[in-house]
């Protein structure tokens, strides 16, 4: 261990004195212990690349402080990510999907490096490869599964697709089980890194499939909370909220609180209007192509909500007029708000056990692409489980295709009991 402790220190000494003397002030001004700020985990520290900030805007805030520099590299950027977040809206939902996907990989690959640069000490082959072939297998299981259940009518009609979605988890275990036989017990934390990665990024494609306010909507209070929470934590912060995260104050995390409910109610309204966004993403066999096009459900009707009297006495409303979605995008933002900021507190605990300010640098300002969605991830599971829980109800459309699928007399059987069962409750009047 000392010489893997040696071997590792002695690449880039300079940088990496300067990144300790860094963390060492930081933690002091910040109330922490170094034994608190840097922990000996026994690995190697991983080199993170030196600052990239494009040319034009180091020179354009060259005579800022280091403080309010960073202030404007983050804010410009943010500016930057926004736009191209409304481009990639505005061409669709498929765009949307692969857009996540190109991020799974990228988050994959800064966390994959990260372990790389500390289990290549132990020598072990193929560490890389495999890594990236469960990627690979993991992606194949999810991905099947879904466009089996959302594009049964494509499947069916193609034979190629039609067998692989047949014995689709028989040959997803084939390729897990082979990789599985190179691997060792030191990628046990790479399995930890795709059930993470990959589950709750396919969890998003899922939420998109539900209409694309239900990736809009949560992807942006998480947004709208990073930047609130950053802007009143920049100009009012004054107590540290959490040793994970030295920079993060309670002012911060308060106003971004409030912000974001806020926005989230704002947002809903406006989003909840446009079938564009409220129409869940469907296979239409006869142009062949997918539609975004629905009579909207009542989840986005305006309806009449009567005032408590407190409020009604207030206001001087007895009624508002609101989508019932608006009601649930309060338990999103809240939600984005409380508990999107763990997924960060998390990835924030990992980067210091591996003594890395980012995962990478690859938005300067901002770090790694990991460490933009690091809040996303954990959203995406909780409105995932709130739509299961509060908003999907039985899908008639996906029962008549489970039923097309069957043997034509055991369609015959179930279209007999059904009538049966609607004769008995005087749906249907019995003309034999």
């Amino acid at each position: 261990m000392t010489e893997l402790r040696h071997r590792g220190t002695t690449e880039n000494d300079l940088y990496q004195q300067s990144e300790d003397k860094g963390s060492e002030n930081e933690g002091k001004a910040e109330g922490v212990s170094e034994s608190e700020t840097k922990p000996d985990t026994g690995l190697p520290e991983v080199p993170v690349p030196a600052d990239d900030t494009p040319e034009v805007l180091n020179k354009a805030l060259s005579g800022l402080s280091s403080r309010w520099k960073n202030w404007w590299v983050r804010g410009i950027l943010t500016l930057a990510m926004i736009s191209f977040f409304f481009i990639i809206i505005y061409l669709g939902p498929m765009v949307l999907m692969l857009i996540v996907l190109c991020v799974q990989i990228k988050c994959f690959q800064e966390i994959i490096h990260i372990g790389y640069s500390v289990y290549h000490s132990y020598h072990l082959p193929w560490f890389r490869t495999l890594s990236w072939y469960f990627l690979l297998c993991v992606n194949y299981f999810f991905y099947g599964e879904t466009v089996t259940d959302y594009f049964f009518n494509l499947v069916q009609r193609e034979e190629p697709l039609r067998i692989l979605s047949k014995y689709h988890r028989l040959i997803s275990f084939a390729l897990y089980l082979t990789g599985e036989m190179q691997a060792v017990s030191k990628f046990g934390w790479t399995h930890v890194t795709l059930l993470i990665v990959v589950t709750q990024s396919h969890l998003i494609i899922h939420n998109l499939f539900e209409g694309m306010i239900w990736f809009i909507v949560p992807i942006s209070c998480v947004i709208c909370n990073d930047i609130m929470a950053y802007m009143f934590g920049f100009f009012f912060g004054r107590t540290p909220l959490i040793k994970l995260s030295p920079k993060k104050t309670w002012e911060g995390f308060i106003g971004g609180f409030f912000s974001t409910v806020v926005f989230g109610i704002l947002l809903s309204y406006v989003m909840a209007g446009y079938s564009f966004f409220v129409c869940p993403v469907e296979f239409n066999s006869d142009h062949n192509s997918f539609e975004v096009d629905c009579v909207p459900s009542d989840l986005f009707q305006l309806q009449d909500y009567a005032l408590p009297a407190t409020l009604e006495s207030l206001t001087g409303w007895p009624t508002v007029r609101l989508y019932p979605f608006q009601i649930h995008s309060i338990s999103l933002s809240a939600f984005a708000s409380l508990m999107g900021p763990f997924g960060g507190f998390f990835a924030s605990g990992f980067k210091r056990a591996f003594k890395i300010k980012d995962f990478a640098n690859t938005i300067p300002g901002h770090g790694g692409i990991m460490d933009r969605f690091d809040c996303q991830y954990l959203m995406a599971t909780f409105v995932n489980v709130y739509i299961a829980s509060f908003i999907r109800g039985p899908n008639p459309a996906k029962v008549v295709q489970q039923l097309l699928a069957l043997r034509l007399d055991q369609q015959l059987n179930i279209f007999n009991s059904l009538k049966s069962h609607l004769i008995e409750r005087g749906l249907l009047e019995d003309v034999a």
